[in-house]
């Protein structure tokens, strides 16, 4: 098992920036790739960022140059940092972390945090 705990949002002023935290704990030294995602009222869940254990990383195209993603192995912890925030950036943000076993893959998701950019 792998509990995700996601902290760091809160609302800003566009042009901003705020860094998420996501913490796993459990079965860690399995987990693979982790990664951001994100959902805005009525719109699907989408891929924001990924950082695998190699910390090779992939971004959406909408936050390119704008966000970072990376990841402390020490504490088990995965961030994304999200400079010139707009209002478009706003959504409940999810950590995701798929953990690797064998031939089989388990899917993890934090509880969400609320991310607002206003003008």
């Amino acid at each position: 098992q792998v509990q995700l705990v996601e902290s760091g949002g809160g609302l800003v002023q566009a042009g901003g920036s705020l860094r998420l935290s996501c913490a796993a704990s459990g079965s860690i030294f399995e987990i693979k790739p982790m990664g951001w995602y994100r959902q805005a009222p009525g719109k699907q869940r989408d891929l924001v960022a990924t950082i695998t254990s190699g910390d090779t990383t992939t971004y959406a195209d909408s936050v390119k140059g704008r966000f970072t993603i990376s990841r402390d192995n020490a504490k088990n912890t995965v961030y994304l940092q999200m400079n010139s925030l707009k209002l478009e950036d706003t959504a409940v943000y999810y950590c995701k972390a798929i953990r690797v076993r064998g031939t089989t893959s388990y899917i993890y998701w934090g509880q969400g945090t609320q991310v607002t950019v206003s003008s």
